[in-house]
């Protein structure tokens, strides 16, 4: 934005704030305008983009530790909550009782909801800037990191992250429809992610019935040939990424049995005794799902299942091969590597070998990665980070950032919770030591709002999502499931 530009930005939302000004001293009279009177006009006000975790608990930190900060939080959906909507796996309901308390934050006095802005097309974060004293770029991180091989564009090829958006119900997904006509599919990666999506191709649908999931998946999950499906990391049994509660999901998986090289375990029990205790249980249940004889009972029940599963260590992928119409995936090229080095210092290196593996899908989950929102913000193209130090961007006054797009797309909801906190602490105090200025008038939503109006964009309250979320929730009854999620915008601006 040009100076000439800002400076008339500056002067518009100062009239803009001045005619909010005057409407809130007539509320208190007269109760019209539906502005708020609850919070003094000098008080800081914060703009969060992203209505994810990471946006949520930095709203949560900011409005709990300071009684006067007014914070708006501005969502490109017209739904909140991010990837616990739209990541966490239908089955694990546990983990999305956090909307309770990402609602109560939304339902404070000094915090709004703004669904359905896109910041960086419908406002820019430049105007963002000029109507609050801080703003928070919390994001998350929408794009996928690719194989980089050759034939990744066949048909039968899915990124992690698409076809978990197309079973939780990303608007952006819903048109995916996966071809799940094969008995084996191949998933690259071997963390939580990639077990989920093990876990949903494999679970019997009885199970999957009584979740949130959505119901065009549920109806081709229920039709799918899928039988096998392997897990394939480029390193070995000690550096597996899952954690236990998904391992142990998968070892005790109705209807499944697991099938591993024994070979792949060699020396592995040996080791067990120098590992932490975290890492140590993770192996000891991998050891004893790979290599030990069964019990009697689990023996039974592994003869009964008509479904397997296993992990493949020491692989990469380099080519996906394509049918002989060369239109789709017919299987997967993998290098066979070796470790060298110890510790966390250990690499995978090839060896020369190569095995191919038959199968029709293939689903990479080697990562999520953030990607630049608007040209005014540094970006770290490399790191696929906006560079920050403890939360404040680089060379910009004013400019936050926390989650994903602040250190990458690792850790779970806690870890994202606990980085949030440590942003929102760095910018309180940044106003405390008057490093951050907010002695100046800022207009706040008041003139974001004009901008959006002008613009033709209708924002979605949290009392409108409470309307969509009602609705949801009357659908999903009618199929005896927790709800059932739109899948068109549309129709969520509609109801």
């Amino acid at each position: 934005m040009s100076t000439h530009k800002a400076a008339l930005c500056k002067v518009q939302m100062l009239k803009l704030f001045l005619t909010s000004a005057r409407c809130v001293r007539i509320t208190r009279f007269h109760g019209v305008c539906g502005l708020s009177t609850s919070t003094p006009a000098s008080s800081p006000k914060v703009c969060i983009v992203g209505g994810g975790p990471a946006g949520f608990y930095t709203a949560q930190h900011l409005v709990k530790t300071r009684t006067d900060v007014q914070v708006d939080i501005y969502e490109r959906l017209p739904v909140p909550f991010g990837l616990v909507r739209f990541g966490v796996a239908p089955d694990h309901p546990e983990v999305k009782n956090v909307i309770n308390t990402f609602t109560q934050t939304a339902q404070h006095a000094r915090c709004s909801f703004h669904g359905n802005v896109r910041v960086g097309k419908d406002v820019t974060v430049e105007e963002l800037q000029e109507a609050y004293h801080a703003v928070v770029l919390s994001y998350g991180a929408e794009g996928n990191r690719t194989m980089g091989v050759p034939g990744e564009d066949l048909a039968g090829v899915y990124s992690a992250k698409d076809f978990v958006g197309w079973y939780n119900g990303l608007p952006r997904n819903r048109e995916l429809r996966p071809d799940l006509s094969c008995e084996t599919a191949v998933i690259l990666g071997q963390g939580n992610v990639a077990l989920d999506v093990a876990r949903m191709l494999l679970s019997p649908v009885d199970i999957l019935k009584k979740t949130d999931i959505t119901q065009h998946a549920l109806d081709a999950l229920a039709e799918s040939s899928v039988r096998r499906v392997l897990i394939v990391g480029r390193r070995g049994p000690l550096q597996v990424a899952c954690t236990i509660k998904e391992l142990r999901e998968m070892v005790n998986l109705p209807g499944t049995r697991p099938e591993m090289e024994a070979s792949e375990f060699e020396g592995i029990a040996e080791t067990l005794k120098s590992l932490a205790r975290p890492r140590k249980r993770l192996t000891e249940l991998l050891l004893k799902a790979a290599i030990e004889t069964p019990g009697e009972e689990e023996l039974e029940k592994r003869n009964r299942a008509e479904r397997a599963w296993g992990f493949r260590f020491l692989r990469r992928p380099l080519e996906v091969l394509p049918s002989t119409d060369l239109i789709r995936a017919a299987g997967i090229r993998l290098a066979v590597n070796r470790l060298e080095g110890d510790g966390e210092g250990v690499r995978a290196v090839a060896t020369g070998e190569v095995e191919d593996v038959e199968c029709g899908l293939v689903i990479s989950s080697i990562g999520y990665k953030s990607l630049p929102i608007d040209p005014a913000v540094p970006f770290d193209t490399r790191k696929a980070i906006i560079p920050n130090t403890m939360g404040r961007v680089q060379q910009t006054a004013g400019l936050y950032c926390s989650g994903w797009v602040k250190r990458g797309p690792t850790g779970v909801i806690a870890t994202t919770m606990n980085d949030s906190f440590d942003t929102a602490r760095t910018l309180l105090q940044d106003i405390g030591k008057g490093t951050l200025d907010v002695s100046t008038v800022k207009p706040g939503s008041q003139g974001v709002s004009a901008l959006l109006e002008k613009r033709g964009v209708k924002p979605v309250s949290f009392s409108d999502w409470e309307k969509i979320d009602s609705e949801e929730t009357r659908r999903g009854e009618t199929r005896g499931k927790p709800r059932e999620k739109m899948l068109d915008v549309g129709e969520m601006l509609q109801i």
